[in-house]
């Protein structure tokens, strides 16, 4: 999915000062993430052997980043390395489910749909605080709700195919979720790299055995390996390095409004590359959603 394990989806914390560039980093990682769908649908591999060649093909890349970042450190507990390993797990099943879902939805749609992890984060935070959502957590998820019925009922009004995508995708937001849960956790101790290296080993096995199971064809055909090459350069080397390293300059807020660039780029690459129309509605849906997403982002943990 489009959010870096390294951000934590209702924290509020301070951000150190930021500057254009910044700035700049933190609208191109959007920009090289929205552009991940559109990386999917050109590849000729299948939806699930995207996604492996998604985390192996940049492997040696964030593992050699790792390497400097930990130089001369003691090795982690082992505890630590499993809690990781889990969160691949659940990363594997993420990306299956919204690389399913791009296929079979509209590219704006897949995007926003695929980012609620955080509003899911904020009703488990809210379940673990035993507590009722405040004037402004309750406002994200009624704009949640309308907004994802909106969307669905428009999916189910074109065909059956793009309800199930649009499921799909909601499904791995779930997963997202529950990835993020224990990497955030871990990243308390370790580097951001360094995460993303055992995401990724533990990722991509899982994704390689998923398409064998489905019958997909793994290796690229006449399309040849640029579109899942670019999958990997864009979505896991570019988009998540650029994220992570601006996420700590930025509040939240600003976090959650920069999100809102991927499902715009994303329906925008769906309509130049793939004749796909928003209407009204679609576009009333994305809005109601993109809001919550901001507002989840704005809010403090613990209210």
């Amino acid at each position: 999915m489009n959010m870096p394990a390294t951000a934590n989806p209702i924290s509020a914390a301070p951000r150190v000062g930021a500057n254009g560039w910044h700035l700049a980093a933190l609208l191109g990682g959007n920009v090289a993430l929205a552009l991940g769908p559109w990386f999917v649908r050109l590849a000729d591999t299948g939806p699930v052997s995207a996604a492996f060649w998604r985390l192996l093909l940049v492997l040696p890349a964030i593992a050699f980043l790792a390497w400097r970042e930990t130089r001369g450190l003691p090795r982690p507990p082992r505890r630590l390395i499993l809690l990781v390993l889990a969160a691949g797990a659940f990363f594997a099943l993420d990306l299956a489910a919204w690389h399913i879902g791009i296929g079979l939805t509209k590219l704006g749609n897949a995007t926003l749909l695929g980012n609620s992890g955080s509003l899911i984060l904020m009703l488990w935070g809210l379940v673990a605080l035993r507590r009722w959502p405040s004037g402004s957590e309750a406002l994200a998820i009624g704009a949640a709700v309308a907004g994802a019925a909106i969307l669905l009922g428009r999916s189910l009004e074109i065909s059956f195919g793009t309800l199930a995508g649009d499921l799909f995708c909601l499904f791995a937001g779930l997963c997202y979720a529950f990835y993020l849960l224990p990497a955030q956790r871990a990243r308390e101790s370790l580097g951001q790299w360094q995460v993303l290296t055992l995401i990724c080993l533990a990722g991509a096995p899982l994704l390689l055995a998923f398409a064998l199971l489905l019958g997909e064809p793994v290796l690229p055909g006449n399309a040849g390996w640029w579109p899942v090459a670019g999958l990997a350069v864009s979505s896991q080397l570019i988009g998540q390095g650029l994220l992570v390293y601006s996420l700590k300059h930025f509040p939240p807020l600003v976090i959650g409004m920069a999100l809102l660039t991927q499902p715009a780029i994303a329906a925008a690459v769906g309509w130049i590359a793939f004749d796909e129309v928003l209407a009204a509605p679609d576009i009333a849906g994305m809005v109601l959603v993109g809001a919550a997403l901001v507002l989840v982002r704005a809010g403090r943990p613990g209210g």
